[in-house]
């Protein structure tokens, strides 16, 4: 295993932070990229990244590892720092109020520039011509921040990769995951691996995500150079949400690092006979699809329903208690589907989105994300 240190500039006098890499294998073979925590407060893909690197430790001790792995196991120095009064706010920076999961920029018109008189017939060679246009359009892009400069740094390790896993988790959740919706038939093995309870899809999910980014620009440019040059979708990159940021556990993450090792064997990347996969637990969903739950007055707030329970429409989830009236108002789901995730606060306010309901039918345009 090889450490690469990223040094971002000084943010203010006096200070250094950098952004560790650990690069397992070589060769020429498939390259993947995992990283954990860009949401910093989000702590569960650490425990696995942690796990992740006892296991290819070992393997590339015995030569299985087939072409390079590369481990970025914080993703996010700057967002870890930030303590205000005794709590972690690493979601957000504080000096821009930006998402460190937003704002990673379109590269389509950039890469296009570079690579439309080098395409050709061939569509493995069309693939490595992008890949190259990619590494040097990300090395150019202005950086004079240090959030700009970790963002730059962290494009430039993952978007040439195959496979990029990028791991976070909810409040209170179980595994679930996002990804593109033309890549699904290379998620599921994944989504089958992780037993994840649902597999959020989009083309477009808006905010420019990282995992989007890396994805994205494979099916722009496969539209752009349609009926003249063959590009496959030749990066399959998932959120990989763990469950809720109170999951942190070894017997999870080793269960999560397993997991990923075996969707790892299944793509060839690791030496040895691919795994049997487990069944489905459930299909994917559009994005668009998933229904947020919305409180619609103030309350004391519980939960009827666990994370992961399969619904019918017009179930209640949840109850909000008015203490002073004594009221008691069911929100309850307008549809059928899994019940994947809802906050840890147990007191909304009205409006709050409290839970997230994946439903089978597409019924939300604009961003789907949200903050």
């Amino acid at each position: 295993m090889r450490t690469v240190k990223h040094p971002l500039p000084s943010a203010t006098l006096g200070t250094q932070r950098e952004l560790i890499s650990l690069h397992y294998g070589e060769g020429s073979g498939p390259k993947i990229y995992i990283q954990a925590s860009l949401h910093a407060d989000e702590l569960p893909g650490m425990l696995v990244a942690h796990h992740l690197r006892q296991r290819l430790d070992k393997l590339e001790a015995q030569g299985q590892i087939q072409g390079q792995i590369v481990l970025v196991p914080v993703a996010n120095p700057i967002g870890l720092s930030q303590w205000v009064l005794g709590a972690a706010l690493g979601r957000f920076e504080l000096n821009t109020g930006e998402n460190f999961n937003r704002h990673y920029g379109d590269l389509a018109e950039a890469v296009a520039a570079r690579i439309e008189s080098r395409l050709g017939d061939d569509a493995l060679s069309n693939v490595a011509v992008i890949r190259q246009a990619l590494r040097d359009s990300i090395a150019a892009l202005p950086a004079t921040t240090e959030l700009q400069h970790l963002r730059r740094t962290l494009m430039g390790l993952s978007m040439d990769a195959e496979v990029v896993l990028d791991l976070h988790c909810d409040a209170e959740a179980v595994l679930h995951l996002y990804t593109g919706t033309d890549l699904w038939q290379q998620c599921e093995p994944l989504a089958r691996c992780l037993g994840a309870h649902a597999t959020l899809l989009a083309k477009e999910s808006g905010g420019e995500p990282f995992d989007e980014a890396c994805s994205k620009i494979w099916w722009q440019l496969s539209e752009r150079f349609a009926g003249r040059y063959p590009i496959p979708p030749a990066c399959l990159s998932v959120t990989v949400e763990l469950r809720g940021n109170r999951d942190v556990n070894h017997g999870l993450a080793a269960k999560d690092a397993d997991g990923i090792i075996d969707f790892l064997r299944h793509r060839g990347v690791l030496k040895g006979p691919a795994p049997t996969l487990p069944p489905l637990l459930h299909p994917a969903t559009p994005l668009a699809g998933s229904v947020p739950l919305a409180a619609p007055t103030s309350g004391l707030l519980t939960f009827l329903v666990e994370p992961g329970t399969l619904l019918r429409a017009g179930e209640v989830v949840a109850e909000l208690i008015d203490p002073l009236s004594g009221q008691v108002t069911e929100i309850k789901t307008p549809v059928d589907g899994v019940m994947y995730a809802h906050i840890s606060g147990r007191f909304a306010s009205a409006g709050t989105k409290i839970a997230k309901v994946a439903g089978t039918q597409a019924t939300r345009t604009g961003n789907l994300l949200g903050s």
